[in-house]
């Protein structure tokens, strides 16, 4: 017999112990936070980054992760693009009424299992469970806490000639998540690239003087993150649509489908403006971590100014178009 959520799992009585302690705190397995109503942290630094993210992705289950891994991927890359080195997570869970016990617990162990391998430790959560149909299944929020120790992003250093790279191919994840919606029919085997790159970021931020700034490009993809980039610090990127990597069955999907894969979500890359001088060293280092083997230069900065900014797109015939931010609506709950 399945096991299923109920409403009294969420009214704190004997159920709601039954279910952090045997689903959370043991596959968390951080006990010792469990007398307490808040986790009490100590931090060797006086600087930290603090982030939030909510996930409501559908499906909950697609190839290459789950919403709980997601969960934990998306909370310690942003921190990770910001500098800091993820430390600590909290864990809201939106429970539907009638959601399957061992979905619950392959999601928690799955972000369980995504905390160690990225260093991260969940300290504290709390579950709610609402009616059935008031929630699609499950709902998870997170916060994160990060430590900065020697803050080497420079973005008010960016200057012409600074190069964009990114780690991998783009629009994996968008992919991925509509092929597990069966929505199309489409059959591919894409898998999502939800992955935590802090340790691969920590790498690139020991070894890299030059390095401007850094950010994952997940909902609106590469393109309305450079947007957001080149508007919000004042500069103008020329984009090489030769250049940016995508894999043929995503590429084929997009063309299939009428989809831009600049505009797909990724949940595994990092974008990173670097001093043209550094850019090999940076591709080297990316190249010898399994998250950056297919590394490359993507585009240029091509000018500085005090107002406005943009981003370009050179493309295969030799003209030259802007972009602009995701308009409307490709793929609703992409994470």
């Amino acid at each position: 017999m399945v096991q299923r959520i109920s409403l009294a799992h969420g009214e704190g009585g004997e159920l709601t112990h039954h279910l952090i302690q045997d689903v959370f705190i043991q596959l968390f397995g951080h006990s010792e936070q469990t007398q307490l109503d808040s986790a009490v942290l100590a931090f060797p630094s006086q600087t930290i980054a603090v982030t939030t993210d909510s996930f409501v992705v559908n499906p909950l289950f697609f190839p290459g992760g789950n919403i709980g891994r997601l969960a934990v991927t998306g909370t310690v890359n942003d921190l990770a693009v910001s500098g800091a080195i993820p430390l600590f997570m909290t864990a809201g869970f939106i429970i539907e009424e009638g959601f399957p016990l061992n979905d619950l617990k392959k999601i928690v162990k799955s972000m369980a299992a995504e905390a160690l391998k990225a260093g991260v430790k969940i300290v504290a959560g709390d579950t709610k469970v609402v009616e059935k149909g008031s929630a699609d299944g499950l709902f998870i929020n997170t916060a994160g806490i990060g430590e900065i120790r020697d803050h080497r992003l420079k973005s008010e250093e960016i200057r012409e000639g600074d190069c964009v790279i990114i780690n991998g191919t783009i629009g994996d994840h968008g992919i991925s998540i509509l092929s597990a919606r069966q929505e199309l029919g489409l059959l591919t085997d894409v898998k999502s690239d939800c992955t935590s790159l802090n340790q691969l970021i920590h790498e690139l931020m020991k070894e890299i003087d030059g390095i401007r700034i850094m950010r994952d490009p997940t909902r609106g993809g590469l393109a309305t993150t450079l947007v957001e980039l080149c508007e919000d610090f004042h500069f103008t990127v020329e984009l090489d649509e030769i250049a940016v990597p995508i894999r043929k069955d995503v590429r084929g999907a997009c063309d299939i489908l009428g989809f831009d894969p600049l505009y797909l979500a990724n949940e595994g890359k990092v974008v990173i403006i670097v001093d043209e001088n550094q850019k090999q060293k940076v591709l080297t280092i990316l190249k010898n971590h399994e998250n950056g083997q297919n590394a490359c230069v993507i585009g240029q900065v091509t000018s500085c100014q005090n107002q406005g900014g943009k981003l370009l797109l050179k493309t295969p015939i030799g003209t030259t178009r802007r972009l602009h931010r995701l308009a409307g609506m490709i793929l609703p709950r992409i994470c």
